[in-house]
């Protein structure tokens, strides 16, 4: 088949490839060489960071990316989006109408990779691992409505809500909720390195120079028991330092499949490339970008400073400037194709507008021009990060109401300083944990929010979120999610940017790329297998 894009659309407000890649469909690698996939993502054992790859604090889509293979959930997320669905269990459900316990059986004969068996305990064990260490930069706040874990016998578990959450099923598809083996994890404390015992599709062995991942190999799992079916006995992946070293790589053949991050110039290249052997599959995505603010610092504790920001930002020139077809403008923090999305920025600011940014800060007695620092990582989210902050200064500074510099730093020390409240305004992204609304309203603006921001709205927190979780049929929660999108575009704790497409190139051999990721960007290598290119 010769070199082409597909292009996966997305339907009912989640995302669900259509097509099929190229070279055959379901013949897996057997006995031949390991699936090699490349990634820009770095991973790092530190005194500071000493577990990268437990479930208790690991919380970005790289580490996912590696948890998803090796630890098993009681629940999966489909491979096109759509409700989640059993996978170490044999069943869940909510037992009361108002969606406050949830009760699950575990499959007969569940056992972790070295053939001990997994029993219920183990999931409170696991759950409660995650509650008790509270690590600060971990996931424990998708599970922090979790009032008590009941087991009854070795295969039944039931969780206990503080209050109603309709997106638990969600919460429990994550690795934030996946089962460990309480032998070599211990209860009070995270596990130090990069070595992870699960229940999943695959164990992973990891190659480690300097305290830094070389190469993760993972080999299927005899012992599993569960929904995923794996195309191939060994898969790897490959760290890169950069996009283009990645690039080379693929075109050279020394990795089969390559994703996150590509840079905007490699997408394009590769869509227009004559290269019969590598094919760009493109997504919808619902990735995220946006400026998050301390709230509480002298420079932006005005929120007339931020609103005269979301005046002048031009989203359309920001995007495709920096991005061409890869991203489009993002008017809410919910992207536009999540039932709830509503265009709450575009609505209340319209066009950008110099003269109504100035009238906004003179209204509210602040001198321009506001001198500002626009905090970025010059190493997270992809090599063009530095260019679109660069396009950020320039539309702020040209309209002489805001002096505006820009600051890169490395994400080892860029997250710890954003946590604490060491940058008045900071650039961030957001994979969602899942492909819900309200992943996109609670993890910025409820109690225990991912940005640890100062920003509390009490209509938000105590009526928008719990009425919303309430409501089992998502659509019907709609009206409380624009609500919530509305007092965000008029606060401004956080000013959205840009949502992103989804890519991935592959040697033209490699079967079940259009499965690669799942709607929330996330990689299933179970997918993947080797077929005949052509």
């Amino acid at each position: 088949m010769n070199r082409k894009t597909l292009v996966l659309p997305a339907l009912i407000g989640l995302l669900a490839p259509v097509l099929a890649a190229c070279g055959g469909s379901d013949s897996g690698s057997g006995d031949g060489d390991a699936i090699v996939v490349g990634t820009t993502d770095m991973f790092s054992a530190s005194s500071k960071a000493p577990a990268p790859f437990d479930p208790a604090v690991a919380y970005d889509a790289g580490s996912w990316n590696i948890l998803r293979q090796t630890v098993q959930t009681l629940m999966t997320q489909p491979r096109g989006g759509g409700l989640p669905e059993p996978e170490a269990a044999e069943r869940c459900s909510f037992t009361d109408e108002r969606s406050q316990r949830y009760e699950c059986t575990l499959r007969k004969d569940l056992k972790f990779s070295d053939n001990t068996e997994v029993t219920a305990e183990d999931v409170k064990f696991s759950i409660e691992r995650v509650l008790k260490i509270r690590d600060q930069n971990g996931p424990s706040n998708l599970l922090a409505n979790i009032d008590t874990v009941e087991v009854e016998g070795d295969r039944t578990v039931a969780f206990h809500l503080k209050s109603p959450d309709a997106t638990f099923p969600h919460k429990l598809a994550t690795p934030a909720a996946g089962i460990v083996d309480p032998d070599v994890y211990d209860k009070d404390k995270l596990r130090s390195g990069f070595q992870v015992d699960g229940s999943g599709p695959y164990t992973v062995e990891a190659e480690v120079k300097d305290n830094e991942l070389v190469k993760a190999v993972f080999t299927e799992n005899p012992h599993y028991k569960g929904n995923l079916k794996p195309k191939s006995d060994k898969i790897e992946i490959r760290p890169f330092a950069d996009a283009d070293a990645m690039g080379k790589a693929l075109k050279k053949g020394d990795i089969d499949l390559m994703t996150r991050t590509m840079t905007p110039k490699q997408i394009e290249q590769l869509g227009n490339s004559s290269d019969e052997k590598i094919d760009l599959v493109e997504m919808p995505g619902l990735e995220i970008r946006y400026l998050g603010f301390t709230t509480t610092a002298p420079t932006v504790k005005n929120k007339a400073v931020r609103q005269a920001m979301a005046q002048l930002i031009d989203r359309g020139e920001l995007a495709s400037k920096v991005y061409g077809n890869a991203a489009e403008p993002l008017q809410s923090l919910v992207p536009s194709t999540v039932t709830g999305h509503t265009n709450s920025f575009s609505n209340k600011y319209q066009e950008p507008s110099k003269a109504k940014a100035a009238g906004l800060l003179q209204k509210a007695g602040i001198d321009s021009p506001v001198e500002l620092t626009l905090n970025y990582t010059t190493d997270h989210y992809g090599a063009a990060t530095k260019q679109e902050f660069e396009v950020l200064q320039k539309q702020l500074n040209d309209s002489g109401l805001f002096d505006v510099s820009i600051k890169g730093t490395k994400w080892d020390k860029f997250r710890p300083a954003q946590t604490e409240g060491k940058y008045d305004v900071y650039g961030m992204g957001w994979f969602p944990d899942f492909p819900d609304a309200d992943n996109f309203i609670a993890p910025f603006l409820d109690k225990e929010n991912f940005l640890v921001s100062p920003y509390r709205n009490d209509t938000v927190r105590e009526q928008l979120i719990p009425s919303s979780r309430r409501e089992a049929d998502r659509l019907a929660a709609s009206k409380d999610i624009e609500r919530a999108q509305d007092i965000v575009a008029e606060d401004v704790p956080v000013l959205p940017l840009w949502q992103g497409k989804q890519y991935v190139a592959a040697r033209d051999d490699i079967t079940g790329v259009e499965w690669a990721l799942n709607s929330s960007s996330n990689l299933q290598l179970w997918e993947l297998g080797r077929g005949v290119g052509e």
